[in-house]
């Protein structure tokens, strides 16, 4: 979860529910952790949002209980789809802007060709990441 920017406990709720036998209530997350329920709140809202956890009904307990998935395969395609790529498409539109910038603004010749340099490598590298993790995330699914 460090890795990904989230806060460690969001990584120990998904370890206890990952090594829960039945799904848990918020609650008992947030008390077998030690944490508050607004922080296990937050961290299971995170959770879900990444869709590592989902939320399903008991018989018989109105709250919610939560269950994670075990499948890492679909956790990384999910992770890929849901919070990669859009940022990859959002790139595109960021170096057209910049490359916009460029042609507008009266840079000198030699700061220009610097810009126009670095701003290639970066099309490069977001044209083979468009490319490759949607493979990826197919192989993924396998």
């Amino acid at each position: 979860m460090n890795m990904m920017g989230l806060p460690r406990s969001v990584g120990e709720i998904y370890g206890l529910l990952y090594f829960s036998e039945k799904p848990l209530p918020m609650d008992a997350v947030a008390s077998r952790l030690g944490i508050s329920i607004g922080s296990a709140s937050q961290g299971l809202k995170n959770l879900r949002t990444l869709k590592a956890v989902r939320s399903m009904y008991v018989a018989g307990d109105r709250r919610d209980h939560y269950l994670a998935e075990s499948e890492f395969r679909r956790l990384f395609s999910n992770f890929m789809k849901d919070e990669i790529m859009p940022h990859l498409e959002s790139a595109k539109e960021r170096i057209r802007r910049m490359e916009e910038l460029i042609d507008s603004s009266n840079i000198e010749a030699q700061n220009a060709k610097f810009y126009q340099i670095r701003i290639e490598k970066l099309k490069r590298l977001t044209k083979a990441s468009s490319r490759l993790l949607p493979a990826m995330a197919g192989l993924l699914k396998l």
